[in-house]
């Protein structure tokens, strides 16, 4: 028997990496995505001296917002589907 994960907060995710960009991802599980999204958004600020971070940077913020919440609502589904898969049926039930 597989273990289940939590079910997680799509709005708590995306309001997660609203605050800090990739902690959405963190709270998903993806620690890797996140800490590659907060480096890439530490380097655009960098950025922002030569101009090209002012572009760069809400564009990895918004992404990162989105993905926070499409993930975690796919992991819910995924979590659901596998409930669903792994519920046995009553035997006194199939005879009503």
């Amino acid at each position: 028997m597989s273990v289940q994960s939590p079910p997680k907060n799509p709005t708590l995710a995306a309001v997660l990496s609203f605050l800090i960009n990739g902690l959405g991802q963190i709270y998903n599980g993806e620690i890797a995505k996140g800490i590659i999204i907060f480096v890439v958004q530490l380097i655009n600020v960098g950025l922002m001296y030569v101009v090209v971070g002012f572009v760069t940077w809400p564009i990895v913020w918004i992404w990162s917002i989105y993905d926070a919440y499409q993930v975690a609502k796919r992991i819910n589904a995924a979590a659901a589907d596998q409930a669903v898969a792994l519920t046995k049926v009553c035997p006194a039930a199939r005879n009503v």
